[in-house]
Parts: structure tokens; C-alpha cells; sequence
């Protein structure tokens, strides 16, 4: 998987003000993909916004988008780009289902130095 692929996702979601972005590198604990980038909005509007700004620029970048799960509701979409899966949650519903916790095991990527190189 490309650096550009993840810098690609990191920088649409950044674009849209995701709130708490994590990035963890599963590719050691899991075939299910390489990456999961978890990421936030305060709003419904803005979840589906930080979809959408994902879905547009991975699209033009040529990523295929394997699935998209749980865009109407806007709670918790998830977005499947084969390599990397992207967690678009609504703030609250990120705080109780606290997915990183369940992939403490792999690798977390400090998105500061993805900020710098976006």
C-alpha cells in the first residue's frame, strides 16, 4: 500500500475539521487491511460531510471503494478502500464503542508527522 493512499484519506478527513484522527497500522494483528483511520465529526451533517470529502478525493486519486457501511444514519460509516478501512464516527458513538482499544495491538501512526507531509 502507498504512502499516498494513506496521505490521500488522512488529508480528506483533516480537510472536513474529523476530530481525534487516528491512524493504526493493523497490518501485523490482522488480514482484514493494512490500516484503520478512526476519525470523528460533531454532527450528523458533518460525519456524512467527512464521507463524502473521503469518497471524492480517494476517487480522484483512483482508489477503489470496496463498501460503504452506515452512511444514512450517520452514526458510524466505515469506508473500505481494500488497504485501509476508514471509521467515520459520531463523536459520542466513537467514545462508547472505543474501537482503538480493541486494536491497541497494532501500530499507532503519529498523524502529526502526516499533517506535515499532507
Amino acid at each position: 500500500m502507498s504512502n499516498h493512499m494513506l496521505q490521500t484519506a488522512f488529508k480528506a478527513l483533516d480537510e472536513k475539521m474529523a476530530v481525534n484522527i487516528n491512524v493504526i497500522d493493523i497490518s501485523k494483528v490482522s488480514v482484514v487491511a493494512d490500516y484503520f483511520i478512526i476519525a470523528a465529526g460533531n454532527s450528523a451533517n458533518q460525519v456524512q460531510a467527512i464521507a463524502d470529502n473521503v469518497m471524492e478525493k480517494m476517487g480522484k486519486a483512483g482508489y477503489d471503494l470496496r463498501q460503504v457501511e452506515g452512511y444514512q444514519s450517520a452514526r458510524w460509516i466505515l469506508l473500505d478502500y481494500h488497504d485501509i478501512v476508514i471509521h467515520v464516527f459520531y463523536q459520542e458513538d466513537r467514545d462508547f464503542y472505543n474501537i482503538e482499544r480493541i486494536w491497541r495491538d497494532g501500530k499507532f501512526i503519529d498523524v502529526k508527522e502526516l499533517r506535515e507531509e499532507a
